[in-house]
Parts: structure tokens; sequence; C-alpha cells
């Protein structure tokens, strides 16, 4: 017996020890628990731990840390950059049992609950007390709270509401050798040093594991109006956007889809499309306020010739159908093979960028199919390339593709991930929208946090010696001048 097993066979003796019953092994580890859904790197962890407090959780991690064990915690699974996928001798820690909303502070507008709550039981819970939470996207009835802080998670509503950051109040978060971080903070203004949680939203679980939240509350919906225009080009996006907040309309949502994507969405859909799909452009908007405004900006916006034609909602049911063109990104893996792009530019470089992009991409590949939708609001531009329509859909020809965008990205100081997050897939690129001393400094916080480099190894920073572990994938990160506590 090799010392690399016997090894892990003392350490799974000593796991189970631990936890009981809280321990998966082999093929008792669910496969939903092998990737994330882009299916990136599928791979079996050595054991899945399920702990149910934040005690367990510390409990577990100092035991990691003391085996110099990996661990990646996992929420839902439903990241789209390979985060949360392990590796064959790592830990994996579910959140999923870590669950439920402890209290609503109506008083305060705030909602303090455990990680491993879906973003749906968060939203119901505020609506329920009279609130709304307005983070908000597709994966809502399977996503946690904590994989949405640990991504920093964005969504339609941010161009209104911000990131996932902008309505984290407090924290709990374990670090890597078990100590517990008491962050709950439940006040706006607290001006008391270095505001600690923010080194953990958006980290990725690569700094330590969040096990509670208290979260901001915003008020009910009010009155809310859904509007489809076409448009003449992405200038015209921009004026429109600036037109309606001119007007003194609340924006919840503001979609750009050019007309590949508009196209190709309104032929799955089959029927009759609301506009003809013969535009440049267009434009789905959600907007609260006084209907009459915006009626006005729109009256504005048609005569100024910005706005080519349009579609006012009247009912629920029609603002629905209108979201399900938009909507259509849920069937891309099923009818796409899809090559997907989730960068941020600055807004008024968007309508250029992809129009230099799809030529640099057609040049290079002939016949490539692209679609391009976004948030324009809030700089977001989803891009998506059809491996289907490649001459070769091979793993070096999407890394090339992927490559190129990321370049053009970078040449305008845009960022290679505006909600995905890096994990996995976006690592190596991360140059484009970091500076050196930037992932330096990103490398010096990370050996402070996890000096022994057991929380999500491989995850986020650039590969280099910090990636190259031993059998367990752990690095010795005493080379980066980290102290051990």
């Amino acid at each position: 017996m090799s010392s690399a097993s016997t090894a892990d066979d003392a350490f799974l003796d000593a796991l189970q020890d631990a936890f009981g019953d809280s321990v998966l092994l082999g093929e008792a580890i669910p496969e939903s628990c092998h990737s994330d859904w882009t299916g990136h790197a599928a791979c079996r962890p050595l054991a899945l731990v399920r702990p149910a407090s934040t005690a367990e959780v510390a409990r577990l991690l100092k035991l990691c840390h003391e085996h110099r064990r990996a661990v990646v915690p996992q929420g839902g699974m439903t990241g789209l950059a390979g985060a949360a996928v392990p590796s064959a001798d790592s830990v994996a820690l579910s959140l999923a049992r870590l669950t439920g909303v402890e209290s609503v502070d109506r008083a305060a507008a705030t909602l303090t609950v455990r990680a491993g709550t879906t973003l749906q039981a968060v939203q119901d819970a505020a609506e329920e007390a009279g609130f709304r939470y307005p983070v908000d996207f597709g994966a809502r009835g399977t996503c946690q709270i904590g994989g949405t802080i640990a991504t920093n998670a964005g969504g339609h509503a941010v161009i209104r509401h911000g990131m996932t950051r902008d309505r984290v109040l407090g924290l709990e978060v374990v670090l890597a050798d078990g100590r517990v971080l008491d962050l709950m903070n439940t006040m706006i203004k607290n001006n008391t040093g270095y505001d600690l949680k923010h080194c953990f939203i958006g980290a990725e679980g690569t700094l330590g594991v969040i096990t509670r939240a208290v979260l901001r509350l915003a008020p009910p919906q009010g009155e809310t109006h859904t509007l489809l225009c076409a448009l003449r080009d992405y200038p015209a996006a921009v004026s429109l956007l600036h037109r309606l907040r001119g007007a003194g309309l609340a924006l919840e949502a503001f979609e750009v889809m050019w007309q590949d994507f508009y196209a190709m969405s309104c032929d799955w859909q089959g029927g009759q499309p609301p506009l003809a799909a013969s535009h440049p452009l267009y434009v789905l908007c959600e907007a609260e306020g006084d209907a009459n405004r915006l009626e006005t900006a729109l009256a504005a916006a048609l005569e100024a010739g910005e706005v080519e034609d349009a579609v006012l909602t009247s009912s629920t049911a029609q603002a629905r159908e209108l979201w399900t063109i938009r909507e259509a990104t849920a069937e891309f893996p099923v009818k796409l093979a899809p090559i997907n792009f989730d960068i941020s530019l600055p807004i008024a470089d968007i309508g250029a960028f992809v129009e230099a992009a799809g030529a640099a991409l057609r040049q290079r590949w002939p016949g490539a199919r692209i679609v391009n939708f976004g948030h324009i609001g809030d700089s977001n531009l989803h891009l998506t390339v059809d491996g289907r329509s490649l001459a070769e859909d091979t793993p070096a020809t999407r890394h090339a593709i992927e490559a190129e965008i990321y370049r053009l990205v970078g040449e305008r100081r845009g960022s290679i991930s505006a909600e995905h997050g890096i994990g996995l897939l976006k690592r190596d690129f991360l140059h484009h929208s970091a500076t050196p001393n930037v992932i330096d400094a990103m490398r010096m916080l990370k050996c402070t946090f996890d000096p022994r480099g057991i929380l999500n190894p491989g995850k986020l920073l650039p590969a280099d010696e910090v990636d190259e572990g031993a059998a367990t994938g752990v690095p010795d990160m005493h080379q980066h001048g980290a102290n051990e506590p």
C-alpha cells in the first residue's frame, strides 16, 4: 500500500469518526457534486461532507487544515465558471444542510439567513415580511445564498439594486484553520476599520467559507411596466437608457438584444414575433413609475428616431411573453454548443466591441454563428458563439476563441467576468483585467487567510507554484511569505 493511500485511509477514518453519517464516500457521492452547470472537468471528490451548523464547518476545516487536505465549498452547483468543481483528492463541503431564514428585522429591513438557503426561499421570506430581496436570476430555486455571495452574483436587476455585494451587510465566515469570524453587522453605517466581509464576497470560497449572512431588503415593487423597443443602432439604446432615467423612472431591467439573438429566440418560440425581426437592436425594459411618464418618454424617442417600433404591455401575461424572448438563454445548452462570454465594458464602447469582436471571430473562423445580448445599463455584455457553426469544435479552438475575445476585452480595459466569477474557466485570462501588481496583492491576501492553501486550490488565481500541490492538492504556501497561525 502506498504512503498516499495510507494517508487517505487515515484521514478518511478521522473524517468519519468526526462526522459520521454526514460523510459520503465513493459511489454514494451524487454526480451533482462532480461539477457545476458547465459540466466542466467533472470529478468525484475523495469525500463529501454535509455539515449542519457553523460549528461543524469549523471542525471540518480545522481537521482538513491539520491534515493539509483541499476543501472545495459547494452550494447549489449552478455556477458557470467551474469554481465549485472538486478534485479527486479533495473534500467537497456541501452547505445544503445549513439552511433556514433565521429572522427578518422589519425595522431595519434586513434578513438573517444561513448560507445553504436557496435564493427563492430568501425572496419568499422577504415578500412574506412585506419586502423583497431584489437579486434575481433564473437559478433562484436551486442556487444557495452563500454561493451567490461567494461569487458576487448579478442578474437583470443590477441596474437598480446593484450586485450581491451591495445587498450584504454582514457575514459569518469560517477561516481555513477553523476560526470563525463574526462579521454579522446589521447596520448600514459601521465605519470601524477594514470591512473584512468584502474580502469574502466574490472570493469564490478561496479565502473562507461563508456560513451566515445579513442581507439588505428593498421595499415592495411598485407599479411596473414592460416595454419592448426596436432601435436603429446601439447609440440609440444608450440614448433611450438616459431618456427613461431622465423621465424619473426607476429601471428594474434594461436588456439589449442584438438582431442575431432576437431573431434566433423568436424563431425558437414559434408564432408571430411581437416586433419584426429586421431591426438592428431591441431593448426589453422594465420600469417602475408613472405610466404617463413612460409613454411621454417613449413618444419622444419615437419622434427622435431612436426607437423605430415598440410594444408596451398591458398585462402581466404579456410581460411574461416578452421575457420568454430574453430568457431563451436557458435553451442554449440544448439547441447550441455554446461558448459563452460574460464580460463588462464601458457602456459607450459596447456597440463597437460587438462589431469588432464579430469581425475578428469571423475572419479567423468563417461562418461562426455569434449572438449578442446584455444588461448594458450595468456595462454587462453576453456574447455566445455556437460551436456547431465552427469547422472544428475542439478544446483548442474554444481556447483560441476565448483568448481572442479576452484580448479584445483587455484592450478596452474591460472585465473578463461581469457576474459569473473566475473559477477554473477564466483564471488563466485574469491578466487581461488585473495587472501583475493586483494579482500579487490577491496572492498576498490568499496567503494571509489560507497559508496552507487548502481552500478551493487552483481556482480564481492564475496557475503557478501556488497551485502546484502534493498528492493532496494542497500547496506549501510558505514560499509566498505567509506565516501559519
